[in-house]
């Protein structure tokens, strides 16, 4: 019976953790090194569809990986940063905020679309139950 709702609350779950890893990967930026030395890289959220039940209705979405973008290190020489290699150049992380912002709109997008279809299935309950009082 709230089938409805548990499948937009799969998917407000699963947009919230694309919006956090949004956040991450801009507030890293401009990160040189992380605790292992290497440049921060930048991540990706993977959701995966949730088995369908007995009916064939799909059961909403999950986070299934969140992995790390395959790109390489952005390089900027500069000689005076404590984090230059013999070469003078500094490898600082993959993130592009271009890519990052649309990332971020889709998943605001998508999370405004779960909440309303929550909203609306939750009244549509209200309604139900009230027709019996």
């Amino acid at each position: 019976m709230f089938d409805a709702m548990k499948i937009s609350a799969s998917g407000l779950s699963a947009e919230t953790v694309r919006i956090d890893v949004v956040a991450n990967n801009l507030a890293n930026q401009d990160t040189a090194a992380t605790p292992g030395g290497a440049p921060y890289q930048s991540e990706f959220v993977q959701l995966l569809s949730l088995p369908a039940n007995r009916q064939g209705v799909g059961q909403g979405v999950e986070v299934g990986a969140i992995g790390s973008q395959p790109t390489p290190a952005i390089v900027v020489h500069n000689p005076t940063s404590p984090y230059a290699n013999n070469k003078g150049n500094v490898l600082y992380a993959n993130v592009s905020v271009a890519t990052q912002m649309v990332d971020l709109i889709q998943a605001e997008s998508a999370y405004q679309a779960n909440a309303n279809a929550f909203t609306a299935e939750g009244g549509t309950y209200v309604k139900t139950f009230s027709l019996g009082a």
